[in-house]
C-alpha cells in the first residue's frame, strides 16, 4: 500500500497505472482470443459433438488446452454445461403445483407422497422452446422436454 502511495504523490494519476512486469511478453492477441470466444459462444464442434471441450476448441483455434481452460475459467465460460427449462402451458398449473407443494408442506395424517418422473432417460429430439443461447456466467439452456 505504501507503494501505490508514494507512486501517486510522485507521478499523481499516472502512477496508479500499473507498470510492465518482468516475464514472457502474451503470444495469443486479443484477435485471437476473440475468435476463441465467439466460436465458444456461437458455434458447435464439428462431428455430432454437442459442445465444445477445452481439447476440441484447443485443437480448432491452435491455442493451448492451457490457455484456452484460462479463457474459459476467466471468463465464466462453461460450454460443457447446459440448465433446463420447462414452461407450462396449463391453465391450472399454479393451482396444482400449491396441491403437490402443500402435500409435501403438510401431508395428510398417515398420508404417503410419492413422486415420479417420466421418462427421466430419454431426451427429445425438438424441443418446445428454442435453445436458450450461451454467454457469459450463464450455461446454456434448453427444455427438458
Amino acid at each position: 500500500m505504501r507503494r501505490w502511495r508514494a507512486r501517486f504523490i510522485e507521478h499523481r494519476i499516472n502512477g496508479l497505472y500499473d507498470e510492465v512486469r518482468p516475464g514472457r511478453p502474451r503470444t495469443i492477441d486479443d484477435e485471437r482470443s476473440a475468435e476463441l470466444i465467439n466460436k465458444t459462444l456461437h458455434t458447435k464442434p464439428a462431428g455430432g459433438s454437442t459442445h465444445w471441450s477445452v481439447r476440441t476448441m484447443a485443437a480448432e483455434t491452435l491455442i493451448s488446452a492451457t490457455s484456452v481452460y484460462r479463457y474459459f475459467k476467466l471468463l465464466g465460460l462453461q460450454p460443457h454445461r447446459s440448465e433446463n427449462f420447462k414452461l407450462s402451458t396449463d391453465p391450472l398449473f399454479i393451482e396444482k403445483l400449491r396441491d403437490v407443494v402443500g402435500l409435501y408442506l403438510s401431508p395428510p395424517e398417515n398420508a404417503l407422497v410419492l413422486c415420479v418422473d417420466e421418462k427421466s432417460q430419454c431426451q427429445a429430439i425438438e424441443r418446445t422452446k428454442p435453445m436458450l443461447s450461451m454467454g457469459f456466467d450463464y450455461v446454456e439452456g434448453v427444455t427438458h422436454d
